[in-house]
């Protein structure tokens, strides 16, 4: 397949829905372009662990202090290298820089949100829906014609569809940006990326009857009020959209709860299903049914209610409904029948690509000890598929990702910095602890790893990028309106509008969308576009970028922005066309606000993060490196993360292709096989 080419995945319309999220994940099964060639493997073993987020500082002072003593080991026994990160350090394109051993550039994928240069909306930047070409309307019924499908955006192989072509078994499990999942004969579980039911990252449910909760919507979440009569109360679980019906309706699922008149517990009745759950407890996983087309068609989701208060008001979360594995309406995994093995002898377990509910902490329907409940549970369950597949591996490669260290770094990185953000500062030392408990679980996988390492072994352990403090937001659209460079239509309102709505396009020269890219309104490119390029254009540029890094904090004093990157010198491949224009690197402490991720205003350039959402990476790329620890000593002094996929590949004795930017950390193979 050819690199410029996005991998186009269909299944059948009856199985697609639709999100109203803005960043809206697709389904799909995706086509096998022609058989692998295989050849006969050897005993060879290469084990890699994916650490999101492991952050080379924290991870030294946890190394001095005794608390990590097999990354201690396994760096007296090998090596311990800074890892270069992606830039910008953003986990879909770092992750896709190590899968296909190439930078934006040749892979596409640039930040979180991407957009459609021609209505300038953004868009998920890891998959696409294309919904069936063909469709028969009959009253409100939609009967459709032909196949709807999904698109990966992500473009490139991946390495282990390398492996599968010379004939080497592999297991990769959570990898995100593999969602729908490449087809190859490795046993895949999809990680980030993959949405729940609905077809968002995630949307909590909080059901109370509390007067000074307002319903609607929040960021991550919805909260309802409900009306407690008798001790009881109905509501809706909601699930998927239904493309069988005009407007795609959301499908919903009727569940019932009965308060205890005297004891602070509840009674949840959920189609067949029937928990009893005390104040303060979660429930097991619950399977739900929602009917698309009765008798004929329905999806199934699984769910957790936690009884979070039941006096003096009601106060229920559930989870996002994730795809339930056990019979997946959207794949899950290579071979399609993966999942359900693994819940076949582990049970239900999170589906959804990022499972620690951080919205729900932000939001303040979880609290954080709450919170940290639930990402325990998490974990527990990708423990559990960890031992069980590293328990029978044998030869090949073993990738597995965890996701801990870089949620929980978000969430508790205030406590490290002496931040409240929100927070009690009297409860920093216990929720830092905390944080450090993390580091010590995957110390102890390092460990079970280690043991199964022998002669004709190698292995990995990395991170993607470090971390850093979010202490301030940098609104770029604000600073681009107040600096000349966005213009507003008469009578807007600067305070309440957004790039789509509000911006008179004829007299605007640049934007910002997603977390650290900053485009031209370029004349040819956007519809609107009135920069011309060429000269003009890189006048424009090069005067944003020399603005952008004059800047100081009138708080602080110090630059917010330390480092402004074009595309072109960055970037090769032939996806830089499809680049930012300017790749925007802040300085620690730093960040973009979330009103500029979505094309929005707010009141200030600089505002302080009061969030618990408090520490991270998607900064100056060269501020936060990964790490890279290896059981033997490595050539390259400063590898990349285009290095990994080429390291992986040299270890098989296998030549990488020309279009892998990267080399092996370990110096040339001796044994290149074709």
């Amino acid at each position: 397949m050819s690199i410029s080419k996005k991998r186009k995945v269909t299944v059948s319309t009856c199985k697609l829905t639709v999100g109203v999220s803005l960043l809206v994940a697709v389904f799909g099964f995706s086509s096998l372009c022609c058989a692998p060639i295989r050849r006969k493997t050897e005993d060879k073993k290469v084990i890699v662990l994916g650490i999101d987020g492991l952050d080379p500082q924290l991870l030294r002072r946890y190394m001095r202090q005794g608390k990590m003593p097999h990354f201690a080991s396994l760096e007296q026994r090998g090596s311990f290298r800074l890892l270069r990160t992606s830039i910008p350090p953003q986990s879909p394109v770092a992750w896709s820089n190590l899968i296909t051993g190439m930078n934006p550039g040749g892979h596409g994928i640039f930040d979180f949100i991407h957009r459609d240069p021609k209505s300038l909306l953004p868009d998920f930047s890891i998959s696409r829906m294309e919904p069936a070409r063909h469709a028969l309307a009959l009253g409100d019924w939609v009967v459709p014609l032909s196949r709807g499908g999904a698109t990966l955006l992500r473009q490139g192989k991946a390495f282990w569809e390398i492996l599968d072509e010379h004939g080497i078994p592999a297991t990769i499990i959570r990898m995100p940006v593999n969602f729908p999942p490449v087809q190859s004969k490795a046993r895949s579980l999809a990680g980030m990326g993959t949405p729940d039911i609905s077809g968002t990252y995630g949307i909590f449910s909080f059901y109370t009857n509390d007067p000074r909760q307002s319903e609607g919507s929040r960021s991550g979440g919805q909260v309802y009020q409900v009306e407690v009569r008798d001790s009881r109360f109905s509501a809706k679980l909601f699930g998927p959209y239904n493309t069988f019906r005009k407007g795609k309706p959301q499908v919903t699922a009727d569940f019932t709860v009965t308060i205890g008149p005297d004891e602070p517990f509840a009674r949840i009745a959920v189609q067949a299903r029937e928990i009893v759950l005390r104040e303060g407890q979660w429930s097991d996983w619950v399977q739900v049914e929602f009917v698309l087309v009765p008798a004929l068609q329905s999806i199934r989701g699984i769910c957790k209610f936690y009884l979070k208060k039941v006096y003096p008001y009601l106060q229920l979360y559930v989870t996002p409904i994730n795809i339930d594995p056990s019979q997946p309406a959207w794949p899950l995994s290579t071979p399609g029948s993966y999942s359900r093995e693994l819940w076949k002898k582990l049970g239900f377990f999170y589906t959804q690509g990022i499972a620690e509910d951080t919205k729900a902490l932000s939001n303040g329907v979880l609290d954080e000890t709450e919170y940290l409940e639930q990402a325990r549970m998490v974990l527990a369950e990708q423990l559990r598929i960890f031992d069980l597949e590293l328990a029978r591996f044998d030869s090949g490669l073993f990738f597995f990702y965890f996701s801990c260290l870089d949620q929980n770094s978000h969430m508790f990185w205030r406590v490290l910095n002496q931040q409240p953000h929100g927070g009690e500062p009297e409860m920093a030392p216990e929720y830092s602890g905390r944080l450090m408990k993390f580091f010590e679980e995957m110390d102890r996988v390092l460990g079970k790893a280690m043991v199964k390492l022998d002669a004709n072994s190698t292995l990995l352990v990395l991170s993607d990028h470090g971390f850093a403090p979010y202490d301030r937001s940098f609104n770029l659209n604000t600073w681009l309106f107040e600096n000349g460079y966005i213009v507003f239509k008469d009578g807007v309102n600067t305070r309440t509008t957004d790039l789509f709505s509000g911006v008179d396009w004829s007299h605007t020269r640049a934007y910002g969308l997603g977390l650290n890219s900053l485009y031209l309104n370029l004349r040819g490119r956007e519809s609107g576009g009135i920069v011309q390029p060429g000269a003009e254009a890189n006048a424009v540029l090069k005067e944003i970028a020399q603005e952008l890094l004059a800047i100081r904090d009138p708080d602080t004093g110090v630059a917010p922005i330390t480092r402004v990157d074009r595309a072109e010198d960055v970037y090769t491949g032939p996806n830089v066309r499809n680049a930012p224009d300017l790749v925007i690197g802040y300085n620690r402490g730093y960040r973009a606000g979330w009103d500029t991720v979505l094309g929005r205003f707010s009141p200030a350039v600089i505002e302080e993060n009061t969030e618990p959402w408090s520490g991270d990476h998607c900064i100056d790329h060269t501020l936060v490196p990964g790490v890279l620890f290896c059981d033997k000593k490595t050539v390259m002094e400063g590898p990349a993360l285009t290095d990994v996929a080429p390291t992986i590949l040299a270890e098989f004795g296998i030549e990488k292709p020309k279009n892998m930017i990267g080399q092996s950390v370990f110096g040339p193979a001796s044994t290149p096989r074709r």
